[in-house]
């Protein structure tokens, strides 16, 4: 086995950027045992026996949330040969505070002082040998985003884990070494002796994670010291612990000699002082994400889809495949799954990868230049006037790629009810797997309108709100939102290359399930459309398919979609949501083309009409998601929970689709009013009332009150 490098540091401290400069596509990503965090590692360029191993950004190894607790639990019991902490230069006192803990472990330290152009562009200056001295370790300028000294600073990890010279701790106030002293005495021979002084913190501080064989006459020892210490600084032995380290972080930036013009407002203040405005802020994000709409669906996306569909998936590979096929004699039914079925319904998919790709490009950027980050600080000062925290925006932003992972990003919220409600909640947000569904309504059967994209996001959005707001009103989420405090990183611009990475892993992955999920899924509705229950080649309107869409119709006949190959193409969007458009372009012919070369898709027309069109993209952007991420639910809630979001998240897609079907068609003419438009009113109050109802105090609240009573 390779030698282990382990990259630990606040969160937006530049690890990530660095773990890529440092591995490049030399990267492997899985979960970590028994959890759905995501774990990355790769080889240091150059050198296949280093293991570069990128552990989930954490403040601290007194773990709260399961990304602490999987590096702290990753660090103790793996032990990597060194540990290179990244530590963001513009931020130094506070990062260090994770230093002092990390010093603890009795592993090899590498300091690696990141940003420090954003430094130097401050006008300020650090002496990192001045801190290396100070700590005892190597300490190493770099820049991450530029790739400076990113090599050098590995390879000094390497020097250090070759040398197995483990950093010695820092030190606290007299009273405190000397209790830490004598806990040592007491877990010495139960714990390794490099760890001798971690677990005589640990235990200092009463940690409940951490657990060792000790006899209760120890323990009554340890506790005696522990109170000692405690009546002298009149104080918990958490808190003793924590001032001590800020005093040490403190101390180390002063000797560091961190110098620079702190009264001066840095670009990324004057820059903050617009963008998180109380007032111009949201504009300003309605506005960003309406752009990165319209770029990836009705402008620069839509030209290259626009071909994809036309010419690859028109003119060039269903003819030539044909061709291929008629060669070789093949079968009728054969014929039929290829190119009804294969060619079809992946070709329906993969023709909006170019939107996709733009999508994935826009997000990678406004990721990467730190507009992200202010957009969840933004989205707290909103929530938490509707008893939601800002926590929970940062899996909703996740989510805009895939559901599982926002899901999944959910671990980072304490409060119980909290996370589930945010769970319950995320996949409302598109992700990239339902823009094929966008792009299609918005191009078949809204002409490439430039407001179906971005209406679809704030459509998300606000039924997060919304529900928020609802939920927020009931006994299993009512309580005060968490606390929300979050590093906001310098505003730079985006390496071009690690941009272009980024939206082309998340390209592959869809390219990955395109041929795999939905070529299986386009193959079963194929087989299902063409066959009827005695296996025998029958037209559509007869196939098992048809019997069974004719079943589920009425279902969805008040929403306005009530045609059978509208019902199964939301049932497909179940196990992918890609294959809602993979499904229509199985049963609507797309590889077909009319003699004046119009796709077929127009023949939705006949099915869709404008309101229903957009009812039928709500209820797939609202109701249940794709079976993966239904999966990451009952992972992080367990089965009960889930059927809970599932029924949920169904129920509130059917009655917001039916308002807007049953409300627009009457606006615009297209129906009368009936029995469909009382329900919907109905809905609309019931809403209304529990949306407006008074907020009841928590259950702890009312029972302090009846005592008092």
């Amino acid at each position: 086995m390779g030698m282990k490098i382990a990259l630990a540091g606040n969160p937006n401290c530049g690890k990530t950027t660095l773990f890529n400069a440092l591995t490049g596509a030399s990267q492997h990503v899985g979960n970590w045992p028994g959890v759905t965090v995501e774990k990355k590692e790769g080889k240091l360029r150059g050198h296949g026996d280093v293991i570069i191993q990128d552990l989930p950004g954490v403040y601290s190894l007194s773990p709260y949330t399961l990304e602490e607790v999987v590096t702290r639990d990753y660090l103790v019991t793996e032990q990597p040969d060194a540990i290179l902490n990244i530590i963001d230069a513009s931020n130094l006192e506070r990062n260090l505070y994770l230093t002092t803990q990390l010093m603890e472990l009795g592993l090899p330290v590498v300091i690696a002082l990141n940003m420090m152009d954003v430094v130097r562009r401050q006008g300020g200056s650090i002496q990192s040998s001045a801190l290396s001295q100070a700590l005892g370790v190597p300490v190493v300028e770099i820049s991450a985003l530029k790739g400076e000294n990113c090599v050098e600073a590995a390879l000094e990890a390497v020097r250090a884990a070759k040398s197995r010279q483990a950093a010695k701790p820092v030190t606290f106030g007299e009273d405190i070494e000397h209790a830490l002293e004598q806990i040592g005495t007491q877990v010495s021979g139960h714990c390794q002796p490099s760890h001798n002084r971690w677990y005589a913190v640990k235990l200092f501080e009463r940690d409940a994670r951490t657990e060792l064989p000790l006899g209760q006459m120890a323990k009554d020892t340890i506790e005696a010291y522990i109170k000692t210490v405690e009546d002298a600084q009149d104080d918990d032995a958490e808190s003793i612990i924590t001032n001590a380290r800020y005093e040490c972080a403190a101390k180390l930036a002063h000797a560091a000699g961190r110098e620079g013009k702190v009264h001066k407002l840095t670009g990324s203040d004057k820059i903050d002082q617009i963008v998180t405005n109380r007032w111009l802020g949201f504009p300003i994000f309605v506005g960003v994400m309406f752009l990165v709409y319209y770029l990836s669906i009705s402008t620069v996306g839509t030209m290259m889809t626009d071909w994809v569909n036309d010419v690859l998936f028109g003119e060039i590979i269903p003819p030539a495949v044909e061709g291929w096929l008629a060669s070789a004699a093949t079968p009728e039914w054969l014929n039929g799954l290829v190119l009804d079925g294969i060619v079809a319904g992946v070709g329906s998919v993969l023709g909006f990868l170019p939107q996709m790709m733009v999508l994935f490009l826009c997000l990678a950027f406004l990721e990467d230049c730190g507009y992200m980050a202010r957009i969840a600080f933004l989205m707290d000062r909103i929530f938490r006037r509707f008893g939601l925290s800002g926590k929970s925006f940062i899996p909703m932003l996740i989510g805009t790629g895939c559901g599982v992972p926002g899901i999944m990003a959910s671990r980072t919220i304490e409060n119980q009810r909290d996370r589930r409600m945010t769970v319950i909640t995320t996949t409302f947000i598109p992700c990239s797997a339902k823009l094929p569904v966008i792009a299609l309504i918005a191009g078949a059967l809204f002409g490439g309108a430039w407001w179906v994209g971005p209406s679809a996001y704030f459509v998300g959005v606000a039924a997060i709100i919304c529900s928020g707001i609802i939920l927020k009103k009931t006994r299993l989420f009512v309580g005060d939102p968490a606390p929300f405090v979050m590093e906001l990183p310098a505003y730079h611009w985006p390496s071009l290359k690690g941009v272009l990475r980024h939206m082309w892993e998340r390209a592959v992955a869809f390219i990955k399930k395109a041929g795999t999920v939905i070529f299986l899924a386009v193959t079963l509705i194929w087989f299902l459309q063409t066959f009827n229950f005695r296996l025998e080649m029958v037209e559509q309107n007869e196939s098992i398919l048809a019997s069974i869409g004719n079943v589920l119709a009425p279902i969805f006949a008040p929403l306005g979609w009530g045609d059978w190959r509208a019902a199964v193409a939301a049932i497909s969007g179940l196990i992918a949501k890609e294959n809602v458009v993979g499904t229509l372009g199985v049963l609507f012919g797309f590889a077909e083309v009319a003699e004046d070369g119009v796709e077929i898709w127009g023949t939705m027309q006949q099915v869709f009409t404008p309101v229903a069109a957009y009812s039928f993209l709500v209820f797939n952007l609202l109701c249940a998601p794709c079976f993966a991420a239904i999966g990451a639910v009952r992972r992080e809630l367990g089965g009960k929970w889930t059927l809970i979001a599932v029924g949920y998240q169904c129920l509130l897609a059917y009655m917001v689709s039916l308002c807007i079907y049953q409300f627009g068609a009457l606006l615009t003419g297209a129906a009368s009013f009936g029995v469909g438009t009382v329900v919907a009113i109905i809905i609309l109050v019931v809403f209304l009332y529990l949306l407006f109802r008074p907020q009841p105090k928590p259950e702890s609240k009312l029972r302090r009150a009846a005592v008092k009573a």
